[in-house]
Formats: C-alpha cells, structure tokens, sequence
C-alpha cells in the first residue's frame, strides 16, 4: 500500500494535459505523477522536466536514455522505475537481445563504445557515494560533447529523484509496468515487485 494514494487521472486539468507525454512514453500516466498532483505545481514542475531531459537534442537517443535510466534505477534499487524505464526502452526500439543483455554491456558487441562509456557513467553517478572519476570522465568525453553529457546526466539526476520518490512512496506499480517487469526483466533475479503493489 503506498504511502499517499494516487488521485485520478483527470484531478486537474492542467497535470492532465501535461501528462499526456507519458501516454507515449509508457501507455499510461504513472501513478508517481498521480501522487505528485496533490500538490500540481510539483506535477507540472516534474513533467516539464522530464520532458526537457527526454528530448533529443543531441545524439542520445531515447532508447538510450530509458537504458540509462534503467541502470540507474536497478543500481539504486527502485523496482517500479526499473520496470517503467525498461517498458519505456523497449517502446522506444529497444530489442529483446540489447534489453536482456544490458548486464553484460561491457562485453558485449550490442552496444557501441559511447553507450558503454554512458553506461558506466550512469552506474558511477548513481552509486553512493558517487564514483565518478577522472578515467570515467576521459571515457564519457571522448564520445560525447557537453550538451550530450548534460543529457545523459540530466536522465541520471532525474531517475535520482524518481528513485527515491518511489521508493519512499511505495508507489503502487502499474498492470503495464508489472507486466514489462515479468515479461523483459524475467532473466534478472533481482528484479520484483516489491512493495509497490
């Protein structure tokens, strides 16, 4: 049982309208959003920025970023938004291969040298306390330029955020988000529901 309850989709217009990015995003409007409207300016302030770091300015591309997310999420230990980002990955051209490989990206050939340097970017940045160093700053540098970087950190910083918010909550997992946790995630032992039920 989370720890506030959710209100309806359609609470407030505004949130409303906004939230219909996670309709692409997910098929859904995550019942974090749901939470975040009883107080709307959080709401809006969250989804504006999720938008603003979800848009591809540069070369990152949304698949990638979902991956990032989901790193970082697993890294931390949030159940639901490793659930909502690997959905998110595959909504956005993830294959079933590069999902369920994403642990072995350091060895594997399905991911390029820049996504790699991204992927451990994201594991050092999310890690507490933060490991980020010179040799993981060099690799990020050499394949991407600073606004990249400011996007890849961006998604990092805001699956921080969502880590901790739904975690704390417990925010109750969604049917599509348990679905894509037991369907994709199934070869991950770590990977449950948990508490967000």
């Amino acid at each position: 049982m989370p720890l506030v309850t959710p209100l309806a989709t359609d609470e407030n217009e505004d949130v409303t309208k906004l939230a219909e990015f996670f309709n692409e995003t997910l098929g859904f409007c995550p019942n974090s959003v749901l939470t975040m409207q009883r107080r709307p300016a959080i709401a809006k302030a969250f989804i504006n920025l999720n938008m603003a770091v979800m848009a591809n300015e540069g070369s990152v591309t949304s698949e990638q970023k979902r991956l990032i997310g989901y790193i970082t999420s697993a890294n931390t230990g949030c159940r639901y938004c490793e659930a909502h980002t690997i959905l998110a990955a595959e909504r956005y051209g993830g294959t079933d291969e590069r999902l369920a490989n994403i642990w072995s990206f350091r060895e594997s050939d399905l991911y390029t040298p820049a996504e790699k340097a991204a992927f451990e970017f994201a594991l050092a940045a999310s890690s507490v306390p933060n490991a980020v160093d010179d040799l993981i700053s060099a690799e990020l540098h050499e394949y991407w330029d600073d606004g990249e970087i400011v996007e890849i950190l961006g998604v990092i910083s805001l699956f921080g955020y969502l880590n901790r918010w739904n975690d704390s909550m417990g925010t109750t997992m969604e049917t599509g988000a348990v679905d894509a946790g037991e369907r994709l995630l199934k070869d991950n032992s770590t990977w449950v529901r948990g508490k967000h039920v």
